[in-house]
Parts: C-alpha cells; sequence; structure tokens
C-alpha cells in the first residue's frame, strides 16, 4: 500500500463520512465479483442431474434473482454506500469441480462512484442463497473465496491477476 493510500470513508476527523462524488464526472462502470459454494460431492451429483427443485424453486434460478435483488439494494445493507441505479446486474451459477460451484456478479452503472459493492454483494447474497436452499441436505457446505475479480471506469482500474 502507498503511503497516499488512505481511508476514503473518514473525515478529518476520524469520524464515519460518505465520500463526496459530486465534482466527479459520470462515466460506465463494470464490476465483477466471484464467490465459490463448496457443496459437496453428493449435493454436485444432484446438480448435474439438473437445477435442483425445491419448495422455494429451482436453487440457481432463485439464487441468481437473490443476487441481482442483493446488488440493487447494496446502500441500505452497507453504510456510506451511493444509492446506485444500476444499468445492468447479472448473475451467473456454474459448476466449479467435483464439489462446487462457482457465482459471478458482474454490475454495471453509468455514474460518479463504482460498482464494486454491488457486484460483491449480489454474488455473497447469491452464495447465501445457495446456502439457505441446500443446507436441508448437509450443514457442511462453505462459502469461500468471495472477492472482486474486476473493475473499470474509475479512477484505477483493477483485475485480478489469478
Amino acid at each position: 500500500m502507498s503511503d497516499s493510500a488512505k481511508l476514503t470513508h473518514l473525515n478529518d476527523a476520524g469520524q464515519p463520512a460518505m465520500v463526496d462524488v459530486g465534482a466527479k464526472q459520470p462515466t460506465r462502470r463494470v464490476a465483477r465479483a466471484r464467490s465459490r459454494v463448496v457443496l459437496g460431492p453428493d449435493i454436485i451429483a444432484l446438480v448435474r442431474e439438473g437445477d435442483l427443485p425445491t419448495r422455494k424453486g429451482p436453487v440457481f434460478q432463485t439464487a441468481i434473482l437473490a443476487g441481482i435483488m442483493g446488488a440493487k439494494r447494496t446502500s441500505e445493507l452497507i453504510p456510506l454506500c451511493h444509492p446506485l441505479g444500476l444499468d445492468n446486474c447479472q448473475v451467473t451459477v456454474e459448476v466449479d469441480g467435483p464439489d462446487a460451484v462457482l457465482i459471478e456478479c458482474t454490475a454495471t452503472v453509468t455514474g460518479k462512484t463504482g460498482v464494486e459493492m454491488e457486484a460483491l454483494t449480489g454474488a455473497s447474497v447469491a452464495a447465501l442463497t445457495i446456502y439457505d436452499m441446500c443446507k436441508a441436505l448437509s450443514h457442511d457446505i462453505l462459502i469461500q473465496e468471495t472477492r472482486l475479480i474486476s473493475k473499470t471506469g474509475g479512477k484505477q482500474d483493477f483485475h485480478h491477476a489469478g
């Protein structure tokens, strides 16, 4: 971290403060985040037969809807986040190896602040929804590796090297 790096959500007195983005020019901003959910080989075997039907609906389709809803409501969940009218939000769920699924959330906005928190929230809420809907089959489900994969359109672009 550079010497000039500082926390942006603190004012000069060290108190919490929303970042003032009023002077910024709107740009197209895109962020992509990923969560990995280890379901175990038994649940993945059921998934490979098709999306798991439950009383709440198909697991992956429900998780996708929940992820989008979560991304849209990020400012209600995370203090000091600016409320954003997303231009787009896409959530995907795919099998990853013999025991897990990968969730990716891509959030897009034309605005004065980034959408990293929306993408991270979308991926997280989708992962939590999969846990909730599959917990009757196992409580050994593990949500892991929630991280930002990339962001573009702000002061500095970011792409995770891994």
